[in-house]
């Protein structure tokens, strides 16, 4: 056990749980929800989903082939950042009787969202290759709330680790655009 997961507020709050157990009862109960969610959560596993479509854009688009590979760079690197916080906060995932567990996980740790960390890196870095502002805003508005609400509907994470996991993401995309000069 390490420190952080005697801190008080590591584990989903009561409020957190409340949130979650709405969600699932709400948007988790309408027809094909949890179906829809389990496909986003295995397409997000490990950021392979969007690796695969960073290979396929870098495949078909030699002239931005490098911009191609910062989204799988983007993807992967803040996948991996994700799993090292996890390990530093070992916050145990949702366990309360009113949320139920609707896939499973590779690991027991909960924060922040692996899933919203590389969709969210992905997204924002597919919105910039474009070079159209309006994309680069529009594309992570697209992708990354289904995402997120995913992992809720899923019951796998609290509301503040895929929130969390988004702000990683974008930093991680952030950092790639930087490398790439641009700004």
């Amino acid at each position: 056990m390490s420190f952080f997961t005697r801190v008080k507020g590591v584990n989903g709050s009561p409020a957190e749980v409340r949130i979650l157990s709405k969600i699932q009862s709400t948007v988790g109960a309408q027809p094909g929800a949890v179906a829809v969610a389990r496909g986003m959560s295995h397409f997000g596993e490990h950021a392979l989903g969007w690796v695969a479509i960073a290979g396929v854009g870098a495949l078909l688009d030699a002239p931005r082939r490098r911009q191609w590979a910062g989204v799988a760079v983007g993807a992967v690197g803040s996948h991996a950042a994700s799993i090292v916080i996890k390990r530093v906060v070992r916050r145990p995932r949702p366990n309360d009787p009113s949320v139920l567990i609707n896939v499973s996980t590779p690991s027991k740790l909960s924060f922040p969202s692996s899933h919203a960390t590389s969709t969210t890196a992905a997204a924002v870095l597919l919105g910039r290759l474009t070079g159209l502002p309006l994309t680069a805003v529009l594309v992570p508005a697209v992708l990354v709330p289904p995402m997120l609400l995913s992992r809720l509907v899923l019951g796998v994470h609290y509301p503040t680790d895929v929130l969390a996991g988004s702000a990683l993401g974008a930093i991680s995309a952030a950092a790639i655009l930087k490398f790439e000069g641009d700004k």
